[in-house]
């Protein structure tokens, strides 16, 4: 395919090829702008094009996150940002979120170095690696919150890091879900997957 050829001498950035994530970027700064792609576990996959379904709840996602950062001037946030997490793993997250000054990260060469402290995808056709490889990486690297949105589910885990591990925060009895990482942040789980966003937002003002 045409968004996947390189320069004569630069091979191309192939989907399942494997590489630590120096030639990846070497790889990945010769291929066309169109192409997005991600080091996960030393493997590297190609995105498909983005459906409505993706994009639609990309959107409120971001609307969510937004908010929250708007209001706490140490918090800030990236929209599809690449992330250098270690030597196999380079991943391109739809969102998260990160402290500004107190926070693991650090901006190096115009990217971002290190774990910020939550990571959250958006699953239609990517549910088997969001869940398994990327939350393995995000774990052994310490991102401290995980969120996946299981589109066709229509279903959010929210992981939280104890101990090593992922354990999945679960709703309190008005169906919310609250961060362990960041202060007041706050999701009504339900309310986001119906796309009732004024509901969504309500509820990270009170």
């Amino acid at each position: 395919m045409a968004d996947t050829l390189a320069t004569p001498s630069i091979p191309s950035l192939d989907a399942g090829a494997r590489m630590n994530r120096i030639e990846f970027e070497r790889r990945y700064e010769a291929s066309p702008p169109r192409l997005k792609a991600e080091l996960i576990e030393g493997v590297v996959y190609v995105a498909s094009p983005v459906g409505h379904s993706h994009g639609d709840e990309h959107f409120r996602l971001i609307a969510w996150l937004g908010a929250y950062a708007v209001r706490h001037p140490d918090v800030t946030g990236s929209d599809n940002a690449t992330i250098r997490l270690d030597l196999d793993n380079e991943p391109q997250p739809d969102a998260h979120l990160r402290y500004t000054s107190s926070g693991k990260t650090r901006i190096v060469d115009e990217y971002i170095e290190g774990p910020p402290e939550l990571v959250a995808e958006i699953a239609v056709t990517s549910q088997s690696i969001d869940l398994h490889d990327k939350l393995a990486a995000y774990r052994r690297n310490g991102v401290q919150e995980y969120i996946v949105w299981r589109v066709h589910d229509r279903a959010i885990d929210w992981f939280s890091l104890e101990r090593g591990e992922y354990i999945r925060l679960e709703r309190d009895e008005r169906g919310v879900v609250h961060s362990r990482v960041f202060p007041r942040l706050r999701l009504a789980v339900q309310s986001l997957i119906d796309g009732d966003m004024a509901a969504v937002l309500d509820e990270q003002r009170e």
